[in-house]
């Protein structure tokens, strides 16, 4: 969310960043509100004023016995009106935050122009994709086929884009999440944090999802709505806090169910694994100082990388450009793995840094050491470490086995009791 006085001070700059974003520029629509609720404001201000002084006068004309009926009238039509103005300017203001709110973060200058991935910059390649000797098949193919992986099972008792795991593969899913946790908490300081899964408005309001994007959510009949990623109630851990700089960087990790509506996506990635109403994530959440927001968003993507590393997956980094990021993100790298089954490069981590736009929505601040009463607000950072389900995907296909059974890579085994390799008898 952006300080309404820069906007006032810099509306060219907000409308380039939302042109660079391929939004429609609104900065004459934010001052006109803004004019118009100040306007109102001076208005109530001058009336306050006005009653006060008719006040202050009927005492007096009391004190000499003279008549006060017509100043007490005054005073009646000025309440009225007062009345009306208040809730004029209440209205003014509503309209003038929920515009606020639906206004994305401004690009880093640093951040590459273009307006879809096509746009988008490599920064570097990491692994060569395996070669096969067979035909490959998709984590589809070698799921059925180990009998280990039943979405019709799935649509039978939740519909369309979910799926039943079985024995090895159940098994895979848990390992892969305990692994990523160990990795993140044990060797790059990551906390280990258990979330709610069910958030109130304010949290999804706070971290950009929400109002604008209400129709990739799920609600509950009581109001609350379903986490679509861990990020939500990790970021809000220090929603409405005062944090002491000594305390920062905070570093944060949740390996969480997500939900999302997915309803955007019509006709994507109807088969498989890749877009699901429900999947499970490690998710990284970094609260740092401005200082050292772009350095924490290069550490960040390092910690998701190593994941991929470990797991010996050909992977590519990847730089957003302006009009491929989200909604909340001024900087983004995505990790994007092969798919041997798809021959070709997929998201798998996306790791943003959001300077204080989350912060201000969530009025989460630090007081500098040395400050006694003056605070900043913080920098939030958040990315993936990895979605489970897309690596569990690319290990599936990279891994897989001429007879159909998929090969448990090595750094795996350590969870999965030793198992080598996942075979039609591993249910």
């Amino acid at each position: 969310m952006f300080d309404l006085r820069w906007i006032r001070e810099n509306p060219d700059k907000l409308d380039r960043a939302l042109t660079r974003r391929g939004e429609v520029p609104c900065a004459d629509m934010v001052l006109a509100l803004d004019s118009a609720r100040r306007a109102t404001q001076t208005r109530l201000q001058e009336m306050q004023n006005k009653r006060n002084r008719i006040s202050k006068g009927i005492g007096v004309a009391k004190g000499r016995g003279e008549d006060v009926q017509p100043q007490m009238d005054q005073v009646s039509a000025l309440k009225t009106e007062m009345q009306e103005l208040e809730v004029s300017e209440r209205n003014q203001g509503m309209e003038l935050d929920t515009l606020l709110r639906t206004i994305p973060n401004a690009p880093h200058d640093t951040v590459p122009n273009g307006s879809s991935e096509d746009d988008n910059r490599e920064v570097r390649k990491v692994g060569e994709p395996r070669r096969f000797s067979f035909a490959v098949k998709d984590h589809v193919q070698l799921g059925e086929g180990l009998g280990l992986m039943d979405f019709e099972a799935a649509a039978r008792i939740s519909g369309a884009r979910f799926v039943v795991l079985k024995g090895a593969m159940a098994h895979m899913e848990r390992a892969l999440a305990a692994y990523m946790m160990d990795l993140q908490t044990t060797e790059h300081g990551y906390t280990e944090t258990s979330v709610p899964l069910l958030v109130r408005n304010d949290a999804l309001t706070g971290t950009g999802q929400l109002p604008k994007f209400a129709d990739d959510l799920f609600r509950t009949t009581a109001g609350h709505w379903l986490i679509p990623t861990a990020e939500v109630p990790l970021t809000n851990l220090v929603r409405e806090q005062i944090l002491n700089e000594v305390d920062l960087p905070m570093r944060m990790v949740a390996h969480t169910p997500c939900f999302r509506s997915e309803a955007g996506a019509a006709g994507k990635d109807t088969q498989g694994l890749v877009r699901q109403h429900q999947f499970t994530k490690v998710e990284l959440v970094s609260i740092v100082s401005p200082d050292d927001s772009e350095a924490e968003l290069d550490r960040m993507t390092g910690c998701a990388e190593e994941v991929l590393k470990r797991l010996k997956l050909p992977y590519r980094v990847v730089e957003l450009c302006a009009g491929d990021m989200g909604f909340a993100a001024r900087s983004t790298y995505d990790l994007e793995v092969w798919l041997p089954g798809q021959e070709r490069y997929r998201e798998i981590s996306s790791c943003s840094e959001c300077g204080d736009f989350q912060a201000r929505r969530m009025n989460a601040r630090y007081r500098p050491a040395g400050e006694k009463k003056g605070t900043q607000f913080v920098h939030t950072l958040n990315g993936s470490g990895l979605a489970v389900g897309r690596t569990m995907v690319a290990v599936l296909e990279t891994y897989q086995n001429e007879d159909g059974s998929v090969t448990v890579p090595e750094v795996l085994r350590p969870f999965m009791d030793g198992l080598m390799s996942i075979g039609a008898d591993d249910g």
